[in-house]
């Protein structure tokens, strides 16, 4: 049965998948908090250069060198950036589009003059061919097991530890950096932590899957899940729950339409984010808009009550406290005088007597505070 598993093609390319978007969706949850999403692009362009300067010292492509030399690069991505950054003559955003095309480009440079009959291309680290991941294997207890599965698998073992180790001090340290070094818990040590794991994740993630996808999971699904909650361990939950849907979805959908495996997984990342940017509960468009109205309705019932208030009890009431009055001499469409009018209604503000729009005792309370800062002043 165990032999069967690791010899199923679509079981493989799914593992491969999972693995890579839970890896890049625990640590991702971080990164996002901390506004250190964009490090990760330059983190999975830049470790081109180091995969290339490791081949020229051993001529290896794969294996714990080339790993450590590539992790290594990720993590000199993210000194450089700092150090500008620190230096004050430049901000975040340039210093990152400073760095990672410098060694992205020294990478392409010397692939082209000391490498152009290995395969080590430009295609392959950004793109990857997760569809292929079954053809290289290591014999792992008598079954033919991917590589990619087991780096990969070892990553996420890796990553997890780290996360649950420091869970308090990670916490702590991506909310409130300053009283996370007060309590003498190192922040600086554990930024750099972070990165140097999501560097390891990145090198073992380019061959089966590509930079492209590597990045959609560990910042999509992480933001997407931000917009749903803000608590953290649910946040890192769904960051993984929606990775590895975008997973399955985007291989299920692959096989159906007959286009690349590894887009289409990256392509159902973004419309995880795009369903919950629109009807996200509490952060969603849709119920940003929601509450602008109410808040619209509320300011029309004031409004009104301000409106009513004015009038009660004068000669002009029996004209100003109507549906008319409001649409002629406050210049609402009717619907929106319509609206104001059931809204009020629904608060117990007003109430409709003999024709009239009458003030609640509620009302009239609500009134006079309105009233009140001018009649102080």
């Amino acid at each position: 049965m165990i032999g069967g598993f690791f010899e199923s093609i679509p079981a493989m390319i799914l593992l491969t998948g999972f693995l890579t978007g839970a890896s890049a969706a625990i640590l991702g949850s971080f990164l996002v908090l901390r506004g250190n999403s964009m490090l990760t692009d330059a983190i999975s362009h830049s470790i081109v250069f180091g995969i290339i300067v490791v081949w020229l010292l051993t001529r290896q492509i794969s294996g714990p060198v080339q790993l450590l030399g590539a992790a290594l690069t990720g993590l000199l991505t993210v000194v450089l950036t700092e150090a500008l950054v620190r230096s004050r003559l430049v901000r975040m955003d340039a210093a990152i589009g400073l760095v990672f095309p410098a060694l992205f480009a020294a990478g392409v440079l010397l692939i082209s003059i000391h490498a152009r009959d290995v395969h080590i291309d430009v295609q392959s680290v950004l793109l990857g061919e997760i569809g292929f991941v079954w053809l290289h294997t290591v014999d792992l207890a008598g079954h033919a097991v991917p590589v990619a599965v087991l780096t990969l698998s070892v990553v996420l073992v890796a990553n997890l530890a780290f996360v649950l180790a420091f869970w308090k001090e990670l916490k702590l340290a991506s909310f409130d950096p300053g009283l996370a070094a007060a309590l003498g818990f190192l922040p600086g040590v554990l930024h750099y932590a972070l990165l140097t794991l999501t560097s390891v994740t990145a090198v073992a993630a380019f061959d089966a899957v590509g930079a492209i996808l590597f990045i959609a999971f560990v910042i999509v699904p992480p933001a997407t899940a931000y917009l749903l909650t803000r608590r953290l361990w649910l946040m890192v939950v769904l960051a993984v729950a929606l990775a590895l849907a975008a997973c399955g979805a985007g291989y299920g959908l692959a096989v159906w339409w007959n286009v690349s495996i590894a887009g289409m997984m990256a392509s159902m990342t973004g419309l995880w984010f795009a369903l919950a940017l629109v009807f996200a509960p509490q952060h969603g468009l849709a119920a940003q808009a929601r509450r602008r109205r109410a808040q619209r309705l509320d300011h029309d019932a004031r409004t009104l009550v301000a409106h009513l208030f004015t009038h009660e009890g004068t000669p002009e009431m029996a004209e100003e406290n109507t549906l008319r009055a409001l649409v002629g001499h406050l210049r609402w469409p009717e619907p929106r005088a319509r609206a104001a009018i059931l809204r009020a209604h629904d608060r117990a503000l007003i109430e409709r007597r003999a024709g009239l729009l009458v003030l609640r005792p509620k009302g009239r309370a609500e009134a006079a505070a309105i009233f009140e800062p001018q009649t102080g002043s």
